[in-house]
């Protein structure tokens, strides 16, 4: 059987948890995620755990969140005056919007607070800040 080294290319069906068993994300009902190992295609805890797998090896892959999307980083929040939020945008928490850079980049943002006079945005990935679990299934190998 052929191991998995950096530069192949891999096919895995996985299953992410939180520490508290909460499913983030799985390929479930879905076709398995492809990716090319040492690539940076995938956050880096998951990558480094490919390599050594042979196809249809499973294992249980639990990565900090210093591997994973990074600690939570306070200065990715920002207060912006509620008038500067177009009126038509229903403004509740938990809502996603996108905001663009002075450069034109997209950026997707959540509303994280809101006051008379405030909206509060998080840039911060979702899962920043969270050790993540994941249960991975190597379904295909592509030798480099």
């Amino acid at each position: 059987m052929t191991q998995v080294k950096s530069g192949d290319t891999v096919k895995i069906h996985y299953t992410g948890t939180l520490s508290d068993g909460t499913v983030f994300d799985s390929s479930e009902g879905r076709e398995p995620l492809e990716f090319a190992v040492g690539s940076g295609q995938i956050i880096p805890g998951l990558d480094v755990a490919m390599p050594g797998m042979t196809v249809g090896d499973e294992k249980k892959v639990e990565i900090p969140s210093d591997q994973a999307y990074g600690p939570v980083n306070p200065e990715a929040r920002q207060d912006v005056p509620r008038g500067d939020i177009p009126a038509e945008i229903p403004l509740e928490e938990g809502l996603q919007l996108q905001m663009q850079t002075p450069t034109g980049q997209a950026v997707p943002v959540t509303v994280v607070g809101l006051t008379d006079d405030t909206v509060t945005l998080d840039a911060n990935h979702p899962l920043a800040g969270k050790d993540l679990t994941f249960d991975v299934k190597l379904v295909d190998v592509v030798p480099a």
